[in-house]
């Protein structure tokens, strides 16, 4: 059981965990189950969708190690909005990003379920999905050594196939596979962009949610035993697997086949590999790609975790008890409470599984897209607060953003254009306005709170 009066996390996490586990976030259901969605919406334009998209996250994970080397905890951008912005951005930042963790975490047990569940079709897909948040509950219950190293290698399987994917795929396209190579033809007689400039934008949410898991380094950091040399570490490792693994991927894709082709749209890697003549390959799929749905629900579960820890740690659960609960630990230094409490929407979604099967999936994705797009905006707004506040104490950062202030602007300008694209295509407006109204009642209680004494460790 959790110990209130024990509040510390223990710094058992390595540089190495840090890589794995943010790839191990972002290697899940935006890539394997979104990236179909993504050529849908926007045809081979979806290359400019993730050149853009992975920019703006590279330069947002180079703020947040920015701060987090230069004052880590485990709540990571929403500690840093705090210092920055004051308490109800503090709040509602943390809120929202919690919620959706919860919803990812629940989104990725479901998908993974369903996968499941169609290769061994006697058992309901709610069995599987019952069967996950148990398993990962109970991983994340762990030390937080045994939990990193468990994510390292989980990742590392599915990491491994992405790889042997983009080897076969260029070996495909080189004609040196059973099946018959198109070479560059489905890009030079295809329309860039076929569906213009709205698919471009339609594009950008979903890859937006394909990116997500970002901020896990950072919040993983406070629980190393020298944060700013692990985030920095981390930071450099993960840039390139990034352009390699999602722009590498996406690339083959539109490459190997027509870019409306239904297959492509509903299970990409799969369409790829049988194109290429490699069927036996694209059966293990299947496997792999549950793995990957898992390892991701893990590091997701324990994003969300520490961020509901961090958030009563600063007084922004509740007064009295509920915060006291949320914010110990146990004798291994887990925050269980925080772990049970963070995994309690992934039980309700099992529930509405049973109920309602597939739809449950979709709308959890749906719901999810756009909040990202308010904790990128909060990161590089507190980055620029905190850094201009550093220059002028003379505080100095032991690490630091690019080109400073001229890159965090224009990745603020590029965010707002994601908005601004997105807020043209009705689907993604509604969208955009739910989750805006959504922070907006977030923030109006963190000012609430705040007047009530709940206050941030500014």
């Amino acid at each position: 059981m959790s110990d209130p009066g024990h509040t510390s996390l223990q710094a058992s996490m390595k540089p190495r965990h840090l890589v794995m586990m943010r790839l191990g976030s972002a290697i899940g259901t935006g890539l394997f189950v979104g990236t179909g969605g993504v050529i849908a919406a926007a045809g081979p334009a979806a290359l400019l969708a993730y050149v853009i998209a992975g920019f703006i996250v590279i330069c947002v994970m180079r703020m947040l190690a920015e701060m987090v080397a230069a004052d880590p905890n485990p709540g990571a951008f929403s500690y840093y909005a705090g210092k920055a912005l004051g308490a109800p951005a503090a709040f509602a930042t943390g809120w929202l990003w919690w919620i959706q963790m919860c919803l990812v975490v629940a989104a990725e047990a479901i998908a993974a379920a369903q996968i499941l569940s169609e290769l061994v079709p006697i058992v309901p897909s709610w069995v599987f999905a019952l069967s996950f948040m148990l398993l990962f509950t109970g991983i994340n219950l762990a030390a937080v050594g045994e939990f990193g190293e468990f994510e390292f290698w989980f990742s590392l399987v599915k990491v491994g196939f992405v790889v042997v994917f983009l080897v076969l795929g260029v070996l495909f396209l080189l004609g040196l596979t059973p099946g018959d190579s198109p070479g560059l033809t489905h890009l030079t007689e295809t329309p860039f962009m076929p569906t213009g400039v709205s698919g471009v934008a339609a594009a950008l949410l979903i890859v937006a949610f394909a990116f997500g898991g970002v901020e896990i380094v950072a919040i993983a950091a406070a629980e190393t035993s020298r944060p700013a040399h692990s985030v920095a570490k981390a930071t450099r490792a993960i840039v390139w697997r990034i352009v390699l693994f999602y722009m590498g991927s996406v690339a083959i894709m539109v490459l190997a086949m027509p870019w409306d082709d239904p297959d492509l749209h509903s299970a990409p890697f799969v369409a790829v590999l049988n194109v290429a003549g490699l069927p036996a390959v694209a059966a293990t799929l299947g496997l792999v790609i549950v793995l990957a749905l898992l390892s991701s629900l893990n590091a997701n579960l324990y994003g969300g975790s520490r961020m509901v820890f961090s958030l009563a740690e600063r007084g922004l659960v509740g007064r009295g008890r509920a915060s006291r609960l949320f914010a110990g630990t146990n004798t291994r230094g887990v925050p269980v409470v925080s772990v049970l409490g963070t995994s309690a929407f992934g039980f309700v979604a099992v529930l509405l599984n049973y109920f309602w099967g597939e739809a449950v999936l979709g709308m959890l994705l749906s719901v999810v897209g756009s909040t990202l797009i308010v904790t990128w905006v909060c990161t590089i707004v507190s980055h620029l607060v905190l850094h201009y506040r550093a220059r002028r104490e003379g505080t100095e950062l032991p690490v630091r953003m690019w080109f400073f202030p001229y890159v965090s602007w224009f990745t603020l300008a590029c965010v707002a254009a994601v908005v601004v694209l997105g807020m043209t295509v009705p689907a993604i407006r509604t969208q955009m306005l739910l989750t805006f109204a959504l922070t907006a009642v977030l923030y109006g209680l963190g000012v609430l709170a705040s007047r009530r004494g709940i206050d941030a460790l500014t």
